[in-house]
């Protein structure tokens, strides 16, 4: 049986240096070289390009990459991941994720599996996971003055050497609450198992079009999570409290002045992740936060 992808983009970690820059390459040209033994025309994302010096591919940026390629193969981590998944979004590009360390939320293949879990995949035998993004905005005396997209999460919190900050929270216009803590996240459900879990916040499965508002160690201990619709718009506007900012999925910044907002709501685009046939959210939450060790599996 054929596969059904001609069109492979190899993606992976930007930042490897030393040993680990070392075992990327070999590992995306062991992966490159099984695709093309599967029929696949293979190129590889820019950056990777550049900080891995392979060659004998087609070299794509991400749009050249949304235009040409049906397929995005992620090897790295969840960071790397999100990365792409962000700027893929909006071209419909799937992508399916190679872990060389432990293995990810999102990122569920092992290195050394890839070969059996690739063919069967590469063949249409997958699961396909759909995952929302948020869209962010800091607005400032009425104007825009930062914008990005998240898929994990968007966190206002408190600077390093300051106190707590003051929030005022609405959701759709209505006034939710003003509170006094180190911090606020609006988690999605791919982002419920990241800094939001560390903070309290609830599990929520990816089939839910959901966010959860999750407190940093707030001040009054009735300030507990939510979880809302994902149709609504969070408005957060920075009362009071010093070198506070807002960090989205903890790859940009923006420094806050006392009344800017940060408005999120849902991105008209979602990621498209493929697993193996037969995965299931469960699997993976049992495996990473390691239930049912020394009971019955």
């Amino acid at each position: 049986m054929k596969t059904v992808f001609r069109q492979v983009a190899l993606i992976g970690k930007y930042h490897a240096g030393g040993a680990a820059a070392a075992g990327s390459r070999a590992a995306l040209e062991d992966i490159a070289q099984y695709l093309s033994s599967e029929g696949c025309e293979v190129a590889i994302e820019h950056d990777t390009a550049s900080t891995s010096g392979i060659v004998g591919y087609n070299v794509l940026d991400v749009p050249g990459i949304g235009a040409h390629c049906d397929l995005g193969l992620v090897v790295g981590g969840d960071g790397t991941m999100l990365g792409i998944g962000r700027q893929l979004a909006r071209h419909g590009v799937p992508l399916i994720g190679i872990n060389q360390g432990r293995l990810g939320f999102i990122t569920d293949i092992r290195l050394e599996d890839f070969r059996s879990v690739l063919g069967p995949m590469l063949r249409g035998e997958y699961e396909e996971d759909r995952r929302s993004l948020m869209l962010a905005q800091v607005m400032r005396d009425g104007q825009c003055v930062f914008k990005a997209q998240a898929m994990n999460d968007v966190v206002v919190n408190r600077g390093a050497t300051s106190g707590m900050v003051e929030l005022r929270v609405e959701v759709d216009g209505h006034f939710v609450a003003s509170q006094r803590a180190d911090g606020l996240i609006v988690a999605t459900p791919t982002g419920s198992t990241a800094y939001a879990l560390s903070s309290g916040g609830p599990l929520l499965h990816p089939g839910n079009p959901v966010w959860a508002l999750v407190p940093i160690a707030p001040h009054t201990l009735s300030n507990r999570p939510i979880v809302i619709p994902d149709s609504v718009e969070i408005a957060i506007e920075l009362v009071a409290g010093r070198d506070a900012s807002a960090n989205f999925d903890m790859q940009s910044l923006a420094s806050l002045l006392h009344g800017d907002r940060i408005l999120v709501k849902r991105s008209q685009h979602q990621v498209r992740f493929l697993h193996p046939r037969g995965w299931t959210y469960y699997d993976t939450l049992r495996r990473k936060l390691h239930w049912n060790e020394g009971g019955v599996s």
